[in-house]
């Protein structure tokens, strides 16, 4: 069975010059906007979870807040979205509890916009889905930096089952 925060700790740190090469090798790319890292393995301090700023270095938004990049945890809830996550949450929690989760988010997301920012916004919940749910990851990762999300809690639960690990499920 497997631990649904395999050695991770919250945190809240301005990345360091090492944050920035970890993340632009997990992300395959360099970011496109400032961002904190917000939960890391407690073994060896590398960035699990980033928290992204509601807008892009260019100004354009960011509906991503909360991104899980860190292994296991990514490869582990993609096995999850690959044997029918997805749907099997939002037929067990519900459209109504996953949409007030949405409404969270966004405002966490919506609260670091800058003061009196009148230029375009993020929209939509998490990962910018309006309806239903698109990505664990994105759920998961919100839920392991402190966020109130049902579906995050749901995905720690079936990790903590074994739906994450290698071979059938």
């Amino acid at each position: 069975m497997s631990d649904p925060m395999p050695a991770t700790v919250v945190v809240a740190d301005e990345p360091s010059e090492a944050d920035v090469v970890a993340v632009t090798a997990l992300l395959g790319r360099e970011p496109k906007g400032r961002f904190t890292v917000v939960v890391r393995h407690r073994h060896d301090g590398s960035p699990v979870v980033i928290r992204n700023h509601p807008l892009l270095d260019d100004g354009r938004p960011m509906p991503t807040r909360y991104w899980l990049l860190g292994e296991p945890e990514r490869t582990m809830v993609s096995r999850i979205e690959s044997r029918g996550g997805v749907h099997r949450v939002e037929d067990e929690i519900g459209l109504d509890v996953i949409a007030t989760a949405h409404d969270a988010y966004a405002a966490d997301r919506d609260a670091d916009l800058p003061e009196g920012w009148a230029g375009p916004r993020p929209s939509a919940g998490v990962g910018g889905t309006r309806v239903g749910v698109k990505c664990l990851h994105a759920h998961y990762g919100w839920w392991l930096a402190g966020g109130p999300d049902p579906v995050g809690a749901w995905v720690a639960e079936h990790l903590a089952a074994g739906d994450g690990d290698a071979g059938p499920s």
